[in-house]
């Protein structure tokens, strides 16, 4: 066998978590409310356009799940009774890592600009005069593999930028405009129209999903993501950082541990805060009082402090069992899991005091308390009727917790109680950048990068966020 599969226990969560979710959507066909519910998602063009972004960077997160170790070449006098031994890396890579194994090993010396083809600092080179002798001077020296294909021609770079950018929209508006044409193929037949009216229907939203917000969401990201393909092919299209590494790589990288960072811990707050709120708001009396002064306690202490001693503990842990651990990949994947339970059992306060004030106001209502006089069983009345109202809020809380969260761990590595320092995120991108914004010149690229990549993974969660509180709020469900 070619390679090894390697299975980290944050591979098997985000890969279940997804299965959960196509279980929860399939499961939801069969209720008549949940699908009226997910239809009026469905007919939000922002929430669409902000799902078709998300589901980008899912598919990015989940190739970068698969992970393995390749085989090694076998050397001469290492096999036993007449068989090879098989031995394989100690590094782990991933499906997404074997995709990108350009970027991953074309390395430069340390700084270079984006689509630049010199070291962005002066070093002593030597060059050689035209008379043939060889003297040292400072310049900035000839990348190894940024515009490496234009050789001695460095003129030619604007031209060749140019070029592969032209080629790589003109790709973008036929890969859109064949997606598109079989978009409104499939709605002429399922609508028995013509061509003519599939397309009408589209671009005035008068079908029952926003295929236009889906069609303009896929345009803007082959426009950009096409271009950066080509781009990265020869250049390093953000630059690289101290060591060399490509900036592209980094941030693709960086999005499977913004995904495992805000779903891991979200699954572990989420039960916590329903369960403990509902309860509280539902029974009154001790349980709330016991509930209150859990939450009120937690609640006191800095979340930073409380955190980051977690987190030296657990690394302390780590660090004392060095035997439990085959691969630094394994090391890497039990800190993050241990992050993300910690800001879990960290973090489930807020939503549990909303929960709690909510369905205070719930169970006073009349047809609740019409229930409880026929005898109707609190357990039957809190998955009827308490539950149902109160999901917009924790659908809501949980895609603005998941920005939150993401936000959180690039804070929490900047001060050095994130992520393993060998895991790459948007967090110790942050943190790794901050000392180059005093460098004259600036180091800006890491940065801007970082924040571009994370702005748009938290944006897009927010809108569809709105999109799915509105359509699952019962008090507004009527009205639309």
């Amino acid at each position: 066998m070619t390679f090894l599969p390697v299975i980290l226990w944050s591979d098997l969560l985000i890969w279940l978590l997804v299965l959960a979710a196509i279980v929860v959507g399939w499961l939801s066909t069969g209720n008549p409310l949940l699908r009226a519910a997910w239809r009026r998602v469905g007919r939000s063009r922002a929430g669409m356009a902000s799902a078709t972004v998300l589901v980008v960077f899912v598919a990015v997160g989940l190739l970068d799940s698969i992970h393995f170790r390749p085989r090694l070449e076998s050397r001469e006098g290492q096999a036993v009774a007449g068989q090879p031994s098989t031995a394989y890396a100690i590094e782990v890579l991933s499906l997404l890592d074997a995709l990108l194994t350009p970027l991953r090993t074309r390395t430069e010396k340390t700084y270079s600009e984006p689509l630049a083809t010199r070291a962005y600092a002066k070093e002593a080179i030597e060059v050689r005069d035209a008379d043939g002798r060889i003297r040292q001077t400072r310049d900035y020296p000839r990348l190894k593999h940024g515009g490496a294909h234009l050789g001695a021609d460095e003129g030619r770079r604007d031209a060749d930028v140019g070029q592969r950018l032209l080629a790589a929209l003109a790709l973008g508006v036929v890969a859109w405009w064949a997606v598109a044409a079989m978009t409104a193929a499939g709605l002429a037949r399922a609508h028995a129209c013509s061509h003519r009216a599939a397309w009408r229907r589209i671009w005035r939203n008068e079908c029952d999903f926003a295929w236009n917000a889906v069609l303009a969401a896929m345009a803007a990201l082959l426009l950009l993501l096409l271009p950066v393909a080509m781009l990265a092919a020869d250049y390093h299209v953000f630059g690289t950082d101290k060591v060399g590494q490509d900036v592209l790589y980094q941030i693709l990288k960086s999005v499977r541990t913004a995904l495992v960072i805000g779903l891991v811990t979200t699954l572990v707050m989420l039960p916590l805060s329903i369960l403990l709120g509902v309860l509280a708001g539902y029974f009154r009396g001790w349980v709330d009082d016991v509930i209150q002064y859990l939450y009120t306690t937690l609640s006191s202490i800095p979340g930073v402090l409380l955190i980051a001693a977690a987190v030296l503990m657990m690394q302390v842990l780590i660090d004392t069992h060095p035997q439990w651990f085959e691969t630094a990949a394994e090391r890497a994947d039990l800190r993050l899991l241990a992050l993300c339970f910690i800001l879990g059992v960290t973090s489930w306060t807020g939503l549990c005091r909303l929960l709690r004030g909510e369905t205070l106001k719930l169970r006073e209502l009349e047809y609740i308390q019409a229930a409880q006089a026929f005898g109707v069983s609190d357990l039957r009345i809190i998955a009827r009727h308490i539950l149902p109202n109160l999901m917009h809020i924790v659908i809501i809380a949980l895609v603005m917790d998941f920005s939150s969260l993401v936000l959180a761990e690039a804070v929490l590595s900047y001060v050095g109680i994130g992520v393993d320092p060998t895991m790459i995120s948007f967090g110790t991108m942050i943190n790794n950048a901050r000392m180059e914004l005093a460098r004259e010149p600036m180091v800006w690229w890491s940065l801007a990068a970082a924040f571009v990549f994370m702005f748009t993974l938290v944006l897009a969660a927010n809108l569809l966020a709105d999109a799915v509180r509105d359509a699952f709020d019962p008090r507004l469900a009527g009205a639309a």
